[in-house]
């Protein structure tokens, strides 16, 4: 066994902890629903897909002090987009707490009232299968009831380093 020369911190407070978890990249989900005929929805950089196959099931984790989240997991159908590089603008609107967070977006309904984004990558139609408490924040497991596909040239949006990143163009040997 070889020696490294960092040692682990035990600083666990809340700060040392985002900065930490921020060395980890991931992609970005906005889940909206209609609900009383308007556009509700948050962001997660937390979504995670393929948590099982039968049943089809996927998750995220949102703070317990989300004043939307309670709004939205009242829908009987929740519609996840997710994001690439173009809707960076959008990710910051939608998870804004002020103004219409809707306003001038492109996005499309069904009559489940599953709320999506244009040129999103991928679209789930989904409910609420459980809510788990964990620490400050909810472990939500969403069931899938239908998914559409918009494979674009498009680079994923993910949050990395506390901030807006892609991945780059891949390099191919001529």
């Amino acid at each position: 066994m070889t020696a490294h020369a960092s040692v682990l911190s035990d600083d666990l407070s809340p700060l040392a902890l985002r900065h930490a978890f921020a060395q980890h990249p991931s992609g970005i989900a906005a889940l909206c629903a209609v609900i009383d005929g308007r556009p509700q929805g948050i962001v997660a950089s937390s979504f995670t897909v393929g948590v099982s196959l039968d049943p089809p099931l996927v998750m995220f984790a949102v703070q317990k002090t989300s004043r939307t989240w309670p709004i939205v997991s009242e829908a009987s159908r929740i519609g996840v987009s997710i994001l690439a590089s173009e809707h960076q603008g959008v990710c910051q609107q939608i998870a804004s707490r002020d103004g219409d967070r809707f306003a001038g977006l492109a996005l499309e309904t069904n009559d489940a009232g599953s709320l999506f984004l244009r040129d999103a990558s991928l679209w789930l139609e989904t409910s609420v299968e459980q809510q788990i408490e964990a620490g400050d924040h909810y472990v939500v497991l969403l069931r899938v009831h239908g998914h559409s596909t918009h494979p674009s040239q498009a680079r994923p949006l993910l949050f990395h380093n506390s901030g807006f990143t892609t991945l780059a163009e891949p390099a191919f040997a001529h």
